[in-house]
């Protein structure tokens, strides 16, 4: 991913709000899972890290991103966003 269609995916990801939360259970299956279809389905989404997990959020979404086999756009804070392009139906045009 270039920094261009990085900085592309950002300006998209700073108008939706976080569809999941990760707890002091830290990364489940179940959670992994749902991360996964939500990407399937949005291609972008954005996760928040709850102050009771005490994981670095950056290897928080390094992991999910592994797992989920998605690219990480950005961690700031306690804030992760993910994305990867549909493969039968893109929704979003990555610029060149």
């Amino acid at each position: 991913m270039t920094s261009k269609q990085r900085a592309y995916l950002k300006s998209l990801a700073s108008n939706i709000a976080p569809i999941f939360q990760v707890g002091k259970a830290s990364l489940t299956p179940e959670l992994v899972s749902a991360v996964d279809e939500a990407l399937e389905k949005r291609e972008l989404i954005k996760l928040s890290v709850l102050k009771n997990c005490f994981d670095d959020p950056k290897e928080l979404a390094a992991m999910m991103a592994e797992r989920t086999r998605s690219s990480v756009v950005h961690v700031i804070g306690k804030k992760i966003v993910l994305y990867r392009p549909n493969k039968k139906e893109p929704k979003i045009q990555l610029p060149d």
